[in-house]
């Protein structure tokens, strides 16, 4: 066996594959609702964004690429240790809850993980393909942004979604941090300041634009 199976193997090197993985997918997350929140300044400079990105071909499709496989390997580490942890694990604590998981984002990172999931796959249908987007116009963000979230449901469930989000980021990018052993646990959840500064702005970014849309506050032209 290699040293790179030996790592794969191991739990240590799930969680430090998830850990690597995850922080791919933040700085993405970082970059894409930055770019996203051009849509305050109207359709103009988002629109030549998205030309800008499409325009690059190969470079953008690379970088797709990575977010893609940098995905499944976190999504895989992550049920394999599920599976891991429930073998050696099968009865329940006797109060129902693991004792180490002190908060709530430790404790939705399952589901949440799950929803997100689904979240993304719908989230490319409505402003990537715009397969689930009914007035859909290619290269045009302004416009399906805009019009994209006046269906009340799409709203609610893009907010849900982004609630999960930060949860989600706020205790991965903490216990990242301690598989790469960058920071040491901490018996105090709201000193994690890092991890809470990343997933507020990056979830509130998000949920500003959908209120905001849903709303007509964006103002300027499709």
């Amino acid at each position: 066996m290699s040293r790179l199976q030996a790592l794969w193997a191991s739990s240590v090197g799930k969680k430090a594959v998830m850990a690597v993985s995850g922080l791919v997918l933040v700085a993405y997350l970082i970059t894409h609702v930055l770019a996203n929140l051009l849509v305050f300044d109207g359709p103009d400079r988002i629109n030549r964004y998205a030309a800008l990105l499409h325009g690059t071909g190969a470079a953008l499709w690379g970088a797709r690429l990575v977010l893609l496989v940098a995905a499944i390997l976190h999504i895989v580490a992550a049920v394999q240790l599920i599976l891991r942890s429930r073998a050696a694990r099968p009865q329940k604590y006797a109060g129902g809850r693991d004792p180490q998981v002190s908060t709530l984002a430790a404790r939705t990172m399952r589901w949440g993980g799950a929803l997100i999931l689904v979240f993304l796959v719908y989230h490319i249908l409505h402003f990537t393909t715009g397969d689930a987007h009914p007035d859909f116009i290619e290269l045009n963000p302004y416009h399906n942004v805009t019009t994209g979230f006046q269906n009340p449901w799409v709203a609610i469930f893009y907010l849900v979604a982004m609630l999960a989000l930060g949860l989600h980021l706020y205790h991965g990018v903490w216990s990242s941090g301690r598989s790469l052993g960058v920071s040491q646990p901490s018996p105090r959840p709201l000193h994690r300041g890092l991890a809470l500064l990343l997933a507020g702005l990056i979830g509130l970014g998000f949920v500003a634009i959908v209120v905001a849309a849903y709303f007509q506050l964006l103002g300027g032209g499709s």
